[in-house]
């Protein structure tokens, strides 16, 4: 019996030493994700404002461009899927990477070729692992991201939108990534960014009853739809980046709470066993000591006789 409360005890002082952890994980996590929130209805007005100016430019002209226009035949996707580096984050990585290889076993029966670029460890060990070809990826900053890293991620992608599929390019660009939607709920998204939908914006901003400028393009729409490309690609993944961040450090804060709530039940548990344990010690020792006491008292009877 000695033994086995020994056992309990050591196990008591284990769970409570990982709750502490888990408990500090928590806190941490629940501090980041209002910081994260933050940034995402910082950057979300400005994202939203250059998709409304692109969709200006190209519905008030007829220049074709990579960026509002439809390749005839799609030969090359890119895909951009967003991780985290850590885990610890319940089913956060698990639910985006599933959302990319949906969406590029999509492609792949449409007859597209897929190239695929991955932020954050998480996403690229998991290719890796697979031996599945991933073109680039990145690493270092899922937590805490910064417009400098979106433009670092851009960077290729809009290189690879501008060649043509016969020198490696892409006919169009797509993004996975966690959208943050309250504390609570994370839900896991794929986006096309490039060509951007026309008539998709047109409808979103229909019901408003938003009527979209007309401009006079100087020197053309075709240079200003130049500049705006790489601004429009940076926007929208830095958007990406702070939603997946929040998502992460929400998805993080809920696993750790349920760590921290399941080894206090451990602890009870455990707890009442080794009491159970202590228990029967102390019964039997009280039983040894009055069959002891029993034995003695005949043995001095006995001899009295």
């Amino acid at each position: 019996m000695g033994a086995q409360l020994r056992v309990y005890k050591r196990r008591i002082r284990s769970v409570t030493a990982t709750k502490k952890i888990t408990k500090a994980m928590e806190m941490i996590a629940a501090s980041r994700v209002v910081k994260a929130q933050r940034k995402v209805a910082a950057s979300t007005p400005y994202a939203t404002e250059l998709t409304r100016a692109v969709t200006a430019v190209g519905t008030g002209s007829n220049t074709k461009h990579p960026l509002t226009t439809q390749a005839e035949t799609v030969v090359r996707s890119a895909v951009l899927l967003l991780t985290s580096d850590r885990g610890l984050a319940g089913a956060f990585n698990s639910n985006a990477i599933k959302a990319a290889e949906q969406l590029t076993a999509r492609l792949e029966a449409e007859g597209k070729q897929v190239d695929t670029y991955i932020v954050g460890r998480r996403g690229l060990a998991h290719y890796n692992f697979r031996e599945r070809k991933v073109v680039e990826s990145w690493s270092g900053f899922t937590d805490e991201p910064t417009y400098a890293d979106a433009k670092k991620v851009a960077g290729p992608l809009i290189e690879a939108i501008e060649k043509e599929t016969a020198d490696g390019g892409v006919d169009e660009l797509h993004i996975v990534y966690t959208e943050f939607v309250s504390m609570m709920t994370q839900t896991a998204i794929d986006s096309r960014l490039l060509p951007l939908s026309l008539e998709e914006v047109a409808k979103e901003a229909a019901p408003k009853g938003e009527i979209l400028p007309l401009y006079d393009f100087e020197p053309s729409a075709e240079d200003v739809l130049d500049a705006l490309l790489p601004r429009y690609v940076e926007s929208r993944i830095y958007n990406a980046l702070l939603q997946s961040a929040a998502s992460k450090h929400a998805a993080t804060r809920r696993a750790m709470k349920s760590a921290t709530d399941n080894a206090g039940e451990l602890i009870t548990t455990l707890s009442r066993l080794a009491n159970a344990a202590r228990q029967a010690e102390i019964t039997q020792e009280i039983s040894e000591i009055v069959g002891g006491s029993a034995a003695l008292a005949d043995a001095t009877a006995g001899s009295d006789r």
